[in-house]
């Protein structure tokens, strides 16, 4: 009798040995796989131009005239933490105050975001900057920070934007998924002057959630443990976790209006997200919500429509008029 419990236990420790470990294991795995991807950042770098040009034919005779008058250009700026960061901006043809901070997606870079440039630049003549987040681009960084951390370096960029096309710039700040989880983050802080308002075309309502539905969608597995113990695993090395990094929470402190921007058949971050987020923002807001769009796809999918939303929206608060 003795000696069947003995086994037992040692039974049950040796799975709870090889648990623990799987799941360590399995934790590390997660991390790197989202927050390090291995996506051959210089190909995809390399091949933006001409990604963008196959997807946004548009595009490529106003990208050339822009070099050929040499009106794209970088700026770096170094972070808080000893990050060299960099970004792209255009002026606008003529003078204006008008200006958007334009931020891209999860492991894209602001040439891949040109087509929101192109909308603000070309159609609304708006002076433009567009920054790369941390670990994309030309822009240093340990790991993706999901917006969370990016959202100081996106203050930072929005200061330097006022700097270039200021100092009294008036400015809209529109991201795209990660880009759009950013901007919720960072609406929740407190704002310049300059600030009139936001976009956020299909981001997430916390990098928990978000996280959550690609482990069930990807690899068919339920949060517990291992969303937990990776989200812990993120704190002790990059100094935030999966739950603290919630646009939920900071739209709840955002006064500033907002225009809410979603495909209904996003299921990569899903539709149901943009309405907790709109019933949390406090007024006031807006809310289009795309018939027949999947994730990030609203833009190219309705033009026309798109544009003329978002000038409607963003000629409520800002005047092109110089100050």
């Amino acid at each position: 009798m003795r000696r069947t419990k003995k086994r037992l236990l040692l039974t049950l420790l040796a799975v709870m040995v090889v648990f623990t470990g799987c799941t360590i294991g399995a934790s590390y795995y997660m991390l790197n796989f989202s927050l390090t991807p291995q996506i051959h950042k210089e190909e995809k770098d390399s091949s933006s131009y001409s990604f963008m040009y196959q997807n946004y034919p548009f595009l490529e005779a106003w990208m050339d005239s822009l070099h050929q008058a040499h009106a794209l250009r970088d700026t770096f700026i170094v972070n808080a933490e000893g990050k060299r960061l960099h970004a792209y901006y255009i002026g606008a043809a003529t003078p204006t105050p008008a200006t958007a901070v334009i931020v891209h997606g999860y492991t894209d870079n602001a040439i891949r975001m040109m087509m929101i440039g192109y909308l603000y630049n070309h159609d609304l003549h708006y002076n433009v900057l567009l920054p790369e987040l941390q670990y994309h681009g030309q822009s240093e960084g340990q790991s993706i920070q999901m917006g969370w951390k990016d959202r100081f370096d996106v203050m930072q960029w929005m200061n330097v934007a006022n700097n270039l096309f200021g100092p009294h710039t008036q400015m809209v700040v529109h991201g795209i998924s990660m880009g759009a989880a950013t901007v919720m983050m960072l609406s929740g802080d407190p704002q310049q002057p300059f600030v009139k308002c936001f976009v956020e075309d299909c981001g997430y309502t916390s990098v928990w959630d978000e996280f959550s539905n690609e482990l069930k969608s990807m690899f068919y597995l339920p949060p517990f443990p291992l969303l937990y113990t990776t989200s812990w695993l993120c704190e002790q090395k990059y100094g935030w976790d999966f739950k603290e990094a919630s646009s939920l929470r900071q739209v709840a402190q955002c006064h500033l209006p907002m225009f809410f921007i979603h495909g209904d058949k996003d299921t990569y971050v899903p539709t149901w997200m943009v309405y907790s987020l709109y019933e949390a923002k406090p007024k006031p807001k807006e809310l289009w919500v795309v018939p027949g769009a999947i994730h990030a796809m609203s833009y190219k999918e309705n033009k026309q429509e798109y544009t003329e939303k978002v000038r409607l929206f963003v000629e409520q608060y800002i005047n092109h008029a110089s100050n």
